[in-house]
């Protein structure tokens, strides 16, 4: 898992930093380099004494993005949960934000000696061990929407109000850049994604977006970014939240559902495709109809908390709308959205891999899954238009409810 470092670091420059703020992680250091991260290069550094912890950093260069790569957050948000919550999370030890010790900020958080599984299908288990996984993971996402961002001194953490109005913007000024940067060899641009411009004009308009919502959302929440205790399924830590923020939680349940959602594409074309996802192919995988209702009785629709879970809007109230049909329609809303990011993700990996900045070797493979997951995304926009009830992307993916 972790290897040869790739990104050199001046160890010695390291060991005489941490020496002055945080002493007990003794020198000599021992770093290699994890294999896994397509945007922070991570490390492990075990010490003189053996104790193991990670440093995560920001890659170098010019980054083509400043909402991007963002260490600092994550290490302030780690420190905040890790104080006085429930939530698991690897302890925070030190933030550097300057870039003369090692080239770029970084931070040191501790080493989780436990299980993570690259494949969310969860191979090599029995299929009760495989769904008791899933359910926990999903009782921890809920368990971190349930935190009050002042609780925990993050109430400037984010904005409580307008998360996908504003993802909106941002991710097509993102993709514009993105698309902008040109291969340092061929001189080629990246080029922009497939329906883009019909993509934003759907998900700007206000109208069709779920109702507005503000709690701490992680980002990129799903199971390869969560650690498991080592013989218990059980999350014993939170990964990798450099895009956590206060925002709508539909977008970290929509992303942990992902695969369900991917299973039927080309994997030749694209990532995130497990066929093991497909209805009734794997024993003990949970349907995302049970995994919606778990998050939503552990989270609490009816105790006021930092997140507001009135499941339909005052129109659809108006109107007498179900709440069942809305809270569909919000989260086919919400996957769609999930899969045009996690494709403008892919760009931003090719722009990285175009200018040579890219720190895995699977950086290619997930640059040009960008235009199959942007095509996908628009067929899922198509199927949220149709005037079904909110259930048309069933027959591309799942129903929700």
């Amino acid at each position: 898992m972790a290897g040869r470092v790739r990104q050199p670091i001046d160890i010695k420059a390291l060991e005489a930093w941490v020496a002055n703020v945080v002493p007990e992680i003794e020198a000599p250091l021992d770093l290699k380099q994890f294999g896994f991260g397509q945007s922070n290069p991570t490390y492990l550094i075990t010490a003189a004494t053996g104790a193991r912890y990670v440093l995560r950093k920001k890659p170098p260069g010019t980054l083509v993005s400043r909402t991007a790569h963002q260490v600092e957050r994550e290490y302030r948000i780690i420190a905040a949960l890790g104080r006085s919550t429930d939530v698991p999370v690897p302890r925070a030890y030190c933030l550097c934000e300057d870039d003369a010790v090692i080239g770029t900020p970084f931070y040191i958080m501790s080493y989780l000696d436990g299980r993570i599984f690259e494949d969310p299908v969860i191979p090599n288990v029995l299929p009760d061990e495989r769904r008791a996984i899933w359910g926990d993971a999903v009782r921890v996402l809920a368990r971190l929407h349930r935190v009050s961002p002042a609780s925990v001194g993050l109430r400037d953490f984010g904005r409580p109000a307008g998360f996908y109005a504003r993802q909106v913007r941002t991710w097509s000024a993102i993709c514009e850049a993105q698309a902008a940067v040109k291969d340092v060899e061929s001189g080629e641009p990246v080029g922009q994604l497939p329906r883009f411009d019909d993509m934003m004009g759907f998900f700007g308009d206000e109208r069709h977006q779920p109702v507005d919502r503000g709690t701490l959302v992680h980002g990129d929440f799903k199971i390869d970014n969560l650690v498991f205790h080592k013989t218990e399924p059980r999350v014993i830590g939170i990964l990798d939240w450099e895009m956590s923020t206060i925002g709508h939680p539909l977008s970290d349940l929509s992303n942990l559902l992902t695969p369900y959602f991917t299973a039927r594409l080309d994997p030749a074309r694209s990532i995130s495709v497990h066929h093991g996802f497909l209805p009734r192919a794997t024993r003990g995988l949970p349907t995302p109809e049970e995994i919606t209702s778990l998050y939503f009785s552990v989270v609490d629709p009816g105790e006021k908390s930092a997140l507001e879970l009135s499941l339909k809007s005052s129109a659809a109230a108006a109107a007498g709308g179900g709440g069942d049909q809305d809270r569909a329609r919000e989260l086919q809303w919400a996957q769609a959205f999930n899969i045009f990011r996690l494709s403008a993700i892919c760009q931003g990996i090719a722009a990285r891999y175009a200018g040579r900045q890219a720190s895995s070797e699977k950086a290619r493979k997930y640059g040009e899954s960008r235009d199959p997951l942007a095509r996908f995304a628009w067929e899922l926009v198509k199927a949220v238009r149709e005037p079904s009830g909110g259930r048309g992307a069933g027959r591309r993916g799942y129903d929700l409810c």
